[in-house]
């Protein structure tokens, strides 16, 4: 019985081939988009779950409540870890990670190969406890989890081992960073690169074994710049340990120790500070509140939102089918009256039906499949993740099967019933008004299709918008024709002659050399300040502390609201700093200059106020307190340069770089491209919108051009005589379209209250944000219905332009 359904079930589509291929077609887009998706989800939420003991591996994270305003924190003491592992039961492991460039050797390095003369710019160098290669369940290529037990011992990612020393086995090598020839670090082990999806991504480890930044580092309570990480004991009461670690870390020894250096906050430490732990595998999508994990994880809500615009596209997709198969309802009424006069039952007209929906759906998933294969290299790059279909797991094609069998019966199962409803009687005395019955339905599924189109479109105008606001606003320095040219700390001494030759080049404006720069990547130092005399008094304010020297300010183009610059040739600028603005404003200094601030017991006399400029990704916070302080940090020069001519000026620029480091590569970067790398995240989620929205669209108006070319069919006698009668092309041309455009004006009033509310939710998120404005309501409606009449105009006009003769002779 079921051959001879699927016999009848593929005649009917041949038959039709027309409205297969639109209902084929529809859905393959629809599943290759959610297959897309799903791939995409389905990478984002295995964050770190394939690490060994995952389930009981937790993260320290910090909040601080500081006047109702909660900042979150990673960043701990060097003995928060062991001391920990030491005081509580609970725990049986713990470790630490240190990647603040800051520090020598972390971040960013230039190394070079024991052997070599030639030096490397290499990235992804973090230090690590041994025991962080056990807690992360790291994959050894070459030795064993004890390869950084060793002092000065480095572990290398098999990518690294491969470029530098081939087939090679590189245990027992030394790698020397940033010319340091007499610190060398000895390769201990080659490890297996983290995967795609966890949540670290380095290539080089060194050992914390011996390791100390500064006399008393390791010991000292009010000096944050580690990750701690702790494996519990199975079964672990969280919350309760949650409180432990709050009574016992904060309360006695934070507590302490901010008692001792005499800050005043230890009266108020238990009240407004706050510990917990999180779980490994919530960090890539539960860490958004984290300032310092802004643009390196991904969002829950940006998970959720893909989600559900991939069930609406499928959905989309489901609906034409519906739709045209009740529309087809005039065509199939007659063959369910005979197949009923013969002895048919509605049983089996319903699995008649049924089975030309699976049939249509499995291949429908078939072209699918292989459309999301094929543009899965586009996604990737859509996306910036290496993603690939997880064939092998086994529970992928299953899902997939049920998803197809899921999908074929909920389309079909409206039009089945529907169709096998029919009196044979009516059928057959012509007395049923073909197709007519379901067509409330059919304008209500129409509605929904455009509604969730119409949605993404505004959603779509909102994010480019949003994105086009940050990129173009005023964020208090000029990031245009300032070229970076990086690795200048291996200049040593030389570095102020390298300096002082750029500034000969002919069409250099300014020269300044400073590592700490208002765009993502370049070094951060946050410390504590209060006013003079004020210490054990006035709680402190927490600023970023950043070395610059006379040119920077100029470079960058910000200006001094009050006061003066640094200079050259003044030897007590060393003792001096320049605030901005928000520093002011939180230490409460109404005439600021020539006053005093203290950092941990030094005092610096303020000589300047510069204006506020954004130095953090604007999705987050706004400007926060800032103290410039006179110095070398020599990492980064930043070359101001006029736009005329930049090549000529870059090639003079590399010219003087290889004189001065013959050994080393000439790199560099534009400001404005670094500024807009920070922004790639919402760059990206744009892209996905517009794709998504587009196609979205794309699968509504097929349905809309099949269901246009149906009822055009069924109307065209009746426009014939129109036409006989004295119509005019405008006048059939308005009566077949106007409809249609109702159905989509009314989306469009759906569509704005919906879209208006989720895209504020949306931009809440970002410390600056734009305003929605009426235009892009105004851009979506017009768009929805242009890109309506394109598609049934084609429909309306050939109806008008039939000759009535063709369609009334056989009456």
């Amino acid at each position: 019985m079921f051959r001879n359904y699927l016999k009848i079930a593929w005649r009917n589509l041949r038959k039709n081939s027309g409205f297969t291929f639109i209902n084929v077609f529809g859905l393959s887009v629809g599943i290759a988009a959610c297959l897309l998706i799903s791939v995409y989800i389905m990478h984002e939420s295995s964050y770190d779950k394939d690490v060994e003991n995952a389930e009981n591996t937790y993260r320290l994270i910090s909040s601080f409540n500081d006047e109702n305003r909660i900042e979150w924190g990673l960043h701990f003491s060097a003995n928060t870890a062991p001391t920990i592992l030491h005081d509580f039961d609970e725990v049986v492991n713990s470790g630490r990670l240190m990647d603040n460039n800051l520090f020598y050797g972390a971040g960013a390095n230039e190394i070079r190969i024991e052997g070599q003369q030639r030096q490397y710019h290499e990235e992804g160098f973090s230090y690590a406890d041994p025991s962080m290669l056990d807690i992360m369940d790291v994959k050894m290529v070459y030795g064993d989890r004890k390869a950084l037990d060793a002092p000065n011992s480095i572990v290398i990612s098999e990518k690294v081992a491969k470029k530098f020393f081939g087939q090679d086995n590189p245990i027992g090598k030394a790698i020397y960073l940033n010319g340091n020839s007499e610190d060398p670090r000895t390769i201990g082990g080659v490890m297996k690169e983290f995967p795609s999806n966890s949540h670290l991504y380095y290539d080089y480890l060194l050992t914390l074994s011996g390791v100390e930044f500064g006399q008393g580092e390791q010991t000292r309570w009010i000096q944050s710049n580690y990750f701690t990480y702790l494996v519990l004991k199975p079964g672990t009461d969280i919350e309760a340990f949650n409180k432990k670690l709050n009574r016992v870390i904060v309360g006695n020894y934070m507590k302490q120790a901010f008692k001792d250096a005499g800050y005043a906050l230890w009266e108020i430490i238990e009240d407004v500070g706050h510990l917990e732990v999180q779980s490994l595998t919530d960090i890539n999508l539960h860490s958004n509140m984290i300032g310092y994990e802004e643009g390196k994880r991904n969002d829950i809500k940006i998970i959720w939102i893909f989600g559900i615009v991939a069930a609406f596209i499928l959905l989309i997709a489901s609906i034409n089918f519906v739709n045209l198969s009740t529309a087809k309802s005039a065509n199939r009424a007659k063959e369910v009256g005979l197949r009923k006069v013969v002895g048919s039952d509605r049983k089996g007209l319903i699995s008649q039906f049924l089975t030309e929906s699976l049939l249509v759906t499995f291949i429908a998933f078939v072209i699918g499949s292989f459309l999301a294969i094929l543009f899965l290299p586009a996604f990737r790059e859509m996306s910036g993740i290496e993603l690939s279909i997880p064939w092998s797991n086994p529970f992928f094609i299953p899902s997939i099967l049920f998803t197809a069998i899921l999908v074929g019966l909920l389309a079909g199962m409206y039009p089945s019933f529907y169709l096998s409803s029919f009196n044979p009687i009516s059928v057959l005395k012509g007395k049923l008004r073909m197709g007519s019955k379901s067509g409330g339905l059919r304008s209500s599924l129409v509605v929904f299709q455009f509604t969730v189109s119409i949605v993404l479109i505004i959603g779509t105008l909102i994010v480019s918008n949003q994105l086009d606001f940050i990129l173009n606003s005023k964020i208090g320095f000029e990031k245009d024709q300032v070229v970076q040219v990086y690795g200048t700390n291996m200049l040593g001494d030389q570095v102020r002659t390298f300096k002082d030759e750029l500034k000969s080049i002919s069409g250099v404006e300014s020269v300044s050399i400073s590592d700490f720069l208002p765009i993502e990547g370049t070094k951060r130092n946050g410390n504590s300040v209060v006013n003079e005399g004020r210490d054990n008094i006035d709680q402190t304010v927490g600023i970023q502390a950043w070395v610059v020297d006379e040119d920077y300010l100029q470079t960058l183009g910000m200006s001094l609201r009050e006061g003066r610059n640094f200079d050259r040739q003044i030897k007590s600028d060393e003792q001096n700093v320049i605030l901005n603005e928000e520093a002011a404003r939180q230490l409460n200094l109404e005439n600021p200059v020539g006053k005093r601030i203290s950092r941990y017991g030094t005092l610096y006399k303020i000589i300047g106020i510069v204006n506020d400029f954004n130095f953090n990704s604007m999705t987050a916070d706004k400007v926060q307190p800032l103290a410039l302080f006179y110095g070398l940090s020599p990492s980064i020069v930043s070359v101001k340069i006029k736009a005329a001519d930049t090549h000529h000026i870059l090639s003079e620029i590399e010219k003087n770089w290889n004189t001065f480091a013959p050994n080393l590569a000439f790199r560099y970067q534009f400001m404005d491209d670094s500024f807009a790398h920070m922004y790639d995240k919402l760059s990206r989620i744009r892209t996905i919108f517009i794709t998504f929205a587009v196609l979205a669209l794309v699968v509504a108006c097929l349905g809309l051009f099949a269901l246009s070319a149906y009822l055009v069919e069924q109307r065209s006698k009746e426009m014939s005589i129109r036409k006989v009668l004295g119509a005019s092309f405008r006048s059939i041309f308005q009566i077949l379209t106007q409809n249609f455009l109702g159905l989509v004006a009314l989306s469009l009033a759906i569509a704005i209250p919906i879209a208006w509310y989720f895209m504020n939710i949306w931009l809440q998120d970002y410390a600056y944000r734009i305003e929605i404005g009426w235009s892009v309501f105004v851009i979506a409606g017009l768009s929805a219905i242009g890109v309506a009449i394109l598609t049934v105009s084609f429909h309306a006009i050939k109806a008008a332009l039939v000759n009535p003769v063709e369609n009334l002779k056989s009456e």
